[in-house]
């Protein structure tokens, strides 16, 4: 075996090693959202939507702590390849105060807000107390929240996946016993998987925030907060283009939510059924994305262009053969997926031919998020913002508010709208890497980069 086939075949492993814990992290988180939507559910269709009209609002509040993680993961995992132990110290004391200051915040903001956001989502009026009583319950520990998601990078940044795959698994099984106990035992209804929920929130900031105090590489002393301009200012150049992009994307998704809610109560929570369930079958691909960026972020700290080339070439691989093999399985399944999760036969149905036609596209949305774990690992993600933000607001929300409002189409040209979405992401993000355009940033002069039109340049 040639010394080249040797070493990929060693970033191969690297990337299973790290990605397997995530990939089965990601299931848990998923799995949380499934438990919830399977056991209320089972109360009938107004408790199924009362849940799900506030989905997108929390993707939108979690796009925060998501940037903040990004920048995390590619500031901390390049000190790790530095072997910068007191660089990785400062940076970590930085994240830290970040996440408590923007934990505090947007759970003050989300409880302020919380009565009138189902009336901004066109909830049906017969729903929006209960909607607004979900939101409220589940927002009320969102500095553990916040917490769980950074430190939880913080973590993958040193090369450990398995202690946060290990927490996720603690909360999503004390989230499955308190649904269990709270909804059908003492009869709460929504409040009590609402309340499930922030428990298990709760817990899981706390344990993720002790094993984050282990680490060595991210363990600061506690005195009196000092902020440091340069980390802040590093952090804001890589987190602040993510925060938008997260933004767009999901202001687009309540819009596009909204859009959706109008058509109905039946095809709302057939549609946000399938949205949740479709979620099981590109996991992989979010796994990988997490591993993808971390070991980037390293090779940038051991200036190894090599090993950067062997990661990105290995991962888009394995992120699109897996993701393929994914999509075979949802059209397989999709029927029992989508009678696993509601009662209703006319919303399974509907649910189900949506989750068969997307099936045919994850292979194209697979290459969109390694391609994103790359950019990211590298701290360019500017141009992920403009690509991203183009297509959901002038492909997916435009087009599928001309079928809706205007043409009077059903859920299925919905879906097509989300189709042409995905495929614009994933062609416009490979364009870059197709031309050549991608530069590794500690072995190209800063100069040449602009005379070549460098699209990345932060």
């Amino acid at each position: 075996m040639d010394i080249k086939r040797r070493y990929e075949l060693n970033i191969l492993r690297s990337l299973i090693y790290l990605s397997i814990p995530t990939v089965i992290e990601e299931i848990m988180s998923t799995l949380l959202q499934y438990v919830d939507t399977a056991m209320v559910g089972q109360l009938g269709e107004k408790a199924t939507a009362a849940v799900s009209t506030t989905t997108t609002v929390n993707w939108l509040i979690n796009s925060v702590p998501w940037a903040i993680s990004v920048a995390a993961v590619a500031m901390i995992s390049k000190a790790v390849g530095e072997r910068d132990r007191e660089k990785a110290r400062r940076t970590s004391s930085q994240i830290f105060l970040l996440t408590v200051i923007s934990g505090v915040t947007l759970g003050i903001i989300c409880l302020v807000l919380s009565p009138f956001i189902p009336g901004w989502m066109h909830a049906a009026k017969d729903i929006r107390k209960e909607a607004s009583l979900y939101f409220a319950i589940i927002s009320f520990p969102m500095v553990f929240r916040v917490i769980n998601t950074v430190m939880g990078a913080c973590i993958r940044a040193t090369e450990d996946t398995k202690t946060p795959m290990v927490v996720t698994l603690i909360e999503n099984i004390m989230n499955i016993v308190l649904n269990y106990l709270l909804i059908y035992r003492l009869n709460m209804g929504v409040k009590g998987a609402a309340t499930a929920t922030a428990i298990s929130y709760s817990s899981a900031g706390i344990l993720m925030f002790i094993a984050y105090r282990r680490k060595d590489f991210l363990r600061f002393k506690f005195k009196k907060p000092v902020f440091d301009k340069h980390i802040l200012k590093e952090t804001a150049s890589t987190a602040y283009p993510v925060f938008l992009t997260s933004s767009a994307n999901c202001m687009g998704y309540v819009v596009f939510a909204s859009i959706v809610s109008s058509m109905g109560t039946t095809v709302f929570a057939a549609h946000s059924i399938a949205v949740n369930a479709e979620q099981l079958f590109y996991i992989s691909g979010y796994g990988l994305r997490a591993s993808t960026s971390t070991l980037i972020g390293i090779s940038r700290g051991e200036k190894d262009e090599r090993k950067f080339r062997a990661v990105e070439k290995t991962s888009i691989l394995i992120t699109v053969t897996l993701m393929f093999f994914s999509g075979i399985l949802l059209f397989i399944a999709s029927n029992p997926f989508m009678n696993l999760f509601t009662s209703s036969k006319t919303a399974a149905g509907l649910g189900a031919e949506m989750l068969r036609l997307i099936s045919f596209t994850e292979p194209f949305y697979g290459l969109m998020i390694v391609l994103e774990g790359i950019y990211y690992g590298l701290g360019k993600t500017k141009y992920v913002f403009v690509i991203e933000s183009i297509s959901m607001w002038a492909v997916r929300i435009l087009f599928t508010y001309i079928c809706v409002n205007i043409w009077s189409m059903e859920l299925r040209y919905v879906w097509y709208c989300m189709i042409a979405d995905n495929l614009c992401k994933a062609i416009m993000l490979s364009v870059p890497f197709i031309l050549g355009k991608v530069k590794f940033p500690e072995t190209s002069d800063t100069h040449s980069l602009k005379e070549r039109g460098d699209l990345f340049g932060n």
